[in-house]
């Protein structure tokens, strides 16, 4: 009921509200936040419209009672780390923090904010737009991932309007480039940040009724391999990079069935093996012509690591394959540039947070939450890797991810929302 005027209506219809008929009442609010946030094309890379993105995330938590900074990367380590057509492109990262009174465990979340670049036509025009169709929101990044960023920021408005105190301290972080390496996203934040987190959720990997407690990592390398350039009416004068390079792809085959005995089996009960795919990228070097016999020819190769392997063994195993394979092909030199990894992450769903969090889970959806993993991997390895805590994954999701049309649920919003809530009230740690 609606008397005097809105400020006085407001305070009374929050005084009987629980935080999660405030998401009910206000996901209008968490649609409208999420268009402005996907109408910024944070593409990655090169790293555009950061600095307006973080402005905008900082203002949010800001607003939602967390005292709030936004860290610059060093001018000096993005150079040192980024390459030289990016260096015009800052880095930001963005902590919150909330104290609460008498907790002793603090419980961060994180997301990123950076997302791919876009392609094709798109239903609804603008691959920013963010329409609104049927329950679905439209644009690049609805799914992946600032869905969740809106769905945390209506839970913490939640919390805040009805002035119900969550159990355990918050740090929430939205960090930069996870859709290439998080180096200075995640990776610094873990580093450099002023964090102390006992517990961390990654809102993405996990959706639905499936929590994820964990999630393959990546070996990426890039093979080139060295011939000798000739005419091309007298092949026998050259030495062809591309036959040799077609030979040891080829020899990759007994990698692969090495690879099929490794096994995990995750909490859900799917067995997984190592994977590696060649070829993601693949270049003749320069000067390449019809009639040239080619002297350069390069191809990568992406493996995944199983929680069970160490990204250190991997990446010496799958060079000394290499290595050997190379010396059994007449006249195939090689040499071979690491590119990137990024750890696999496992925490055993058995600790009290996958416990509370299965239970929330379950509680809203009216469905037994479960633990899964991941064959992908996203920055939940920096906070289960590096510094030693459980780490799950959840967030809302949705479908298309680095597609045409990606979009996010409205429902799948709200339930993420309510579920984030009901863990900050219920869970003290």
């Amino acid at each position: 009921m609606f008397i005097a005027s809105r400020g006085v209506a407001t305070r009374l219809v929050f005084g009987a509200m629980s935080p999660f008929d405030y998401i009910d009442a206000h996901s209008d609010d968490l649609i409208e936040l999420l268009q402005r946030s996907v109408r910024i094309p944070t593409v990655n890379p090169p790293g555009d419209h950061y600095d307006e993105i973080t402005n905008l995330l900082a203002a949010e938590l800001t607003s939602a009672g967390l005292k709030t900074r936004r860290f610059p990367v060093p001018r000096a380590l993005l150079k040192q780390t980024l390459p030289a057509d990016q260096h015009g492109y800052p880095r930001y990262n963005v902590l919150g923090k909330l104290a609460v009174r008498g907790a002793k465990k603090t419980v961060h979340f994180n997301a990123h904010y950076d997302v791919v670049p876009v392609s094709g036509d798109w239903k609804h025009g603008s691959p920013f737009s963010g329409a609104v169709d049927a329950g679905w929101i439209y644009g690049r990044g609805t799914a992946d991932m600032k869905g969740s960023h809106a769905a945390l920021l209506l839970a913490l408005r939640a919390l805040k309007a009805t002035g119900t105190a969550p159990k355990m301290n918050v740090e929430v972080s939205f960090t930069a480039d996870e859709e290439t390496d998080s180096e200075l996203g995640a990776g610094w934040l873990v580093k450099h940040a002023p964090i102390r987190p006992d517990y961390a959720i990654v809102m993405e990997g996990g959706e639905g009724n499936g929590i994820c407690c964990g999630h393959n990592g990546v070996v990426w390398l890039n093979v080139t391999v060295h011939g000798k350039a000739a005419h091309g009416s007298r092949p026998d004068q050259g030495i062809n990079a591309l036959e040799k390079m077609s030979a040891l792809v080829r020899s990759l085959d007994a990698y692969k069935r090495v690879l099929t005995k490794r096994t995990f089996t995750s909490p859900d009960g799917v067995v997984k093996t190592p994977t590696i795919n060649v070829g993601g990228m693949f270049a003749s070097g320069p000067g390449g012509k019809i009639n040239t016999v080619p002297a350069l020819a390069s191809f990568s190769i992406d493996r995944r690591v199983l929680p069970v392997e160490s990204v250190a063994a991997v990446e010496r195993e799958l060079r000394a394959f290499l290595r050997d394979a190379a010396k059994a092909i007449p006249q195939c030199r090689i040499t071979v540039e690491k590119v990137s990894h990024n750890h696999p992450s496992f925490t055993s769903p058995d600790d009290p947070f996958f416990t509370a969090m299965a239970e929330c889970v379950t509680q809203v959806r009216k469905q037994k939450g479960v633990f899964r993993t991941s064959y992908g991997f996203n920055d939940m390895h920096f906070f289960s890797h590096h510094l030693k805590i459980p780490t799950l994954g959840y967030g809302p999701g949705g479908d298309n991810c680095h597609a045409v049309d990606e979009r996010a649920s409205v429902r799948e919003l709200v339930a993420s929302a309510k579920i984030y809530a009901r863990l900050l009230t219920t869970f003290a740690g």
